[in-house]
């Protein structure tokens, strides 16, 4: 089990033509050249766009930032006056690392 021949690539193409018949075994031929040409042109594309891809690319953009950190719900906490979700409870939602300014407790008018 080695190599194709000539005499055996011919006994295929002659099986080949016997079997489809001369006009749609060239109609055959003319779909796998436009195929193999197709591919090559893409796979060169694809090396070309991968280069000015990799020249036009500046560095990386950071994520945006919020401008203000968001700050923990505390009971008495909300000056809206309804009561806090959780009260009694401290609530952990949009801590951070950095905690900020100290809250303090609404104060009533009177």
């Amino acid at each position: 089990m080695g190599r194709l021949g000539g005499g055996e690539l011919l006994l295929i193409l002659l099986i080949a033509l016997l079997i489809f018949g001369p006009s749609k075994l060239a109609d055959m031929g003319k779909g796998l050249g436009e195929g193999l040409k197709n591919f090559k042109k893409g796979i060169s594309q694809d090396k070309t766009d991968d280069k000015t891809d990799d020249e036009t690319k500046g560095p990386e953009p950071t994520p945006p930032v919020a401008a203000e950190p968001a700050k923990a719900l505390v009971a008495g906490s909300v000056s809206s006056g309804e009561p806090p979700a959780s009260a009694g409870a401290e609530s952990t939602v949009g801590t951070t690392s950095d905690p900020g300014p100290p809250v303090t407790p609404a104060t009533k008018p009177n």
